[in-house]
């Protein structure tokens, strides 16, 4: 169960890189997290944790993840829940700028994870998370697109 899509930045890739990886800049394309925070002295690179804050009209909630991949100009990931869903971006250089890929994948952990938590409504529940990344993400890439290219506020 995955949904990525891409958009081009006209700037380097290690700008953008920059960019989505200050996890604490997050509430500012994102329409669902409202921001991140890094635990105490922890910052973009593997091993990492932070703790994002989501709203929904009808939610509010916060998550775990841990960095799962950083390399600077080229990718960043994290998988939330300690292995249930991976969120990511990969960079590549394109043109004048860089081709930027969002990535989301609903884990096999997750899934099962979801049955125990929610039971019968597991499939409804998952169907809803589905459908908020497919329509996030080119929200979301079109938001980091924008800031990028207007440069850093």
């Amino acid at each position: 169960m995955q949904i990525s899509e891409s958009i081009h930045v006209a700037v380097p890739p290690d700008v953008v890189y920059e960019q989505v990886s200050d996890v604490t800049r997050t509430g500012q394309w994102s329409p669902i997290c409202t921001g991140c925070w890094w635990d105490e002295g922890d910052g973009p690179r593997v091993g990492a944790w932070f703790t994002g804050r989501n709203e929904t009209p009808g939610r509010t909630w916060e998550t775990r993840s841990q960095v799962v991949a950083a390399e600077p100009g080229r990718e960043f990931a994290w998988e939330v829940n300690n292995g249930w869903v991976r969120w990511g971006y990969t960079l590549e250089p394109e043109g004048d700028g860089t081709r930027l890929t969002e990535h989301w994948e609903f884990l096999p952990k997750g899934i099962a994870g979801f049955h125990d938590k929610y039971g019968e409504q597991a499939d409804a529940q998952i169907a809803e998370r589905r459908e908020a990344a497919r329509t996030g993400i080119p929200a979301t890439l079109a938001a980091i697109k924008a800031i990028a290219e207007r440069g850093r506020p």
